[in-house]
């Protein structure tokens, strides 16, 4: 007993001062850019399809932001997770709290590979692996011409679970191919399954994650993750074409565009509604087209909102 409580004793104290390990994750090879095509598109994702704005925006912002502002990224969020709380980073470049004294590979390589500068694993909260160098170059572009915003941010606070896992299973995210250089926008399937799995991060709450493995457990976008806000509880959809359980198979294109142009009906809802009720139209309709695509996966979702009770 005594062998075993000094096993256990050790382990814990392996965790509590040995979890904050560094990776080797690759540096990727982006040129910022002036263009100002490049610059607005750089705006668009991040206050769009890649909604960082719904993040990194401070809490006294988020009204702004529900009106159509375009706020600052002054970071400062928290999230209260079981393991963790994590408070979302200053993103204007601000040297002493933001991102000013970061190097734009630096930065890059947190994006695809979800670790930070000093090569710590991060929680895959920003899955844009599958990003390509142009859009990654565009957001960045656009971070670095924001206004300087002195906001400090404290750092995540990881409770003896939360330090078991990042020791364990939070891992660098592993882009699934080699990134490729630029995606054409237009309204194909084949950008639909970009913005969707790239950029929108629709599988993030449409398909069940393995933390253990942490991996996504295919087939993908069935739906079935369940998020308990604050007075809601969400259980994603299946957006697969199933005839019998798919949530959108008998919507029209048009009436998948006017569902986002509508936004939020839940005030908890967990889907970035002020973000994607920005998308182009085009871009919708070209995730619309890629879901269409998908190989159907008979999975019913009894409830996707349910009421919490109060006492």
């Amino acid at each position: 007993m005594l062998a075993v409580f000094g096993l256990i004793a050790l382990l814990v104290l392996y965790v509590q001062f040995g979890y904050n390990v560094r990776y080797d994750a690759p540096y990727p090879e982006i040129q910022l850019t002036t263009d100002s095509a490049a610059l607005a598109h750089g705006e668009y994702l991040i206050y769009g399809p890649a909604h960082c704005a719904n993040c990194h925006t401070h809490q006294d912002d988020q009204e702004d932001l529900k009106a159509g502002k375009l706020v600052s990224l002054k970071g400062g969020n928290a999230f209260e997770l079981p393991f963790a709380t994590i408070y979302t980073k200053n993103l204007t470049p601000d040297r002493e709290t933001g991102i000013g004294a970061l190097t734009d590979r630096e930065l890059a390589r947190t994006m695809r590979y979800s670790v930070d500068h000093e090569g710590h694993s991060l929680p895959p909260f920003m899955p844009f692996s599958e990003m390509s160098d142009a859009d990654l170059s565009a957001i960045i572009s656009y971070l670095r011409k924001q206004e300087p915003v002195k906001n400090f941010v404290p750092e995540a606070k990881y409770n003896l679970l939360g330090k078991a896992v990042k020791r364990f299973l939070m891992k660098p995210l592993a882009p699934e191919s080699i990134a490729v250089q630029a995606v054409t926008p237009d309204s194909s399937i084949a950008y639909g399954r970009y913005l969707a799995n790239g950029i929108a991060n629709c599988k993030g709450c449409h398909t069940p994650f393995n933390m253990q493995k942490m991996q996504y457990e295919p087939p993908l976008l069935r739906g079935g993750t369940v998020m308990s806000e604050k007075t809601h509880v969400f259980t994603s959809p299946n957006l697969t074409p199933d005839p019998a359980t798919g949530h959108i198979t008998e919507w029209s294109e048009d009436t998948f565009v006017q569902r986002f142009r509508a936004g939020r009906v839940f005030e908890d809802s967990p889907m970035p509604w002020e973000a994607y009720s920005r998308m182009k139209e085009r871009d919708l309709k070209a995730i619309y087209r890629y879901l269409q695509s998908l190989e159907p996966v008979e999975n019913e979702i009894v409830a996707i909102v349910t009421r919490k009770e109060t006492k």
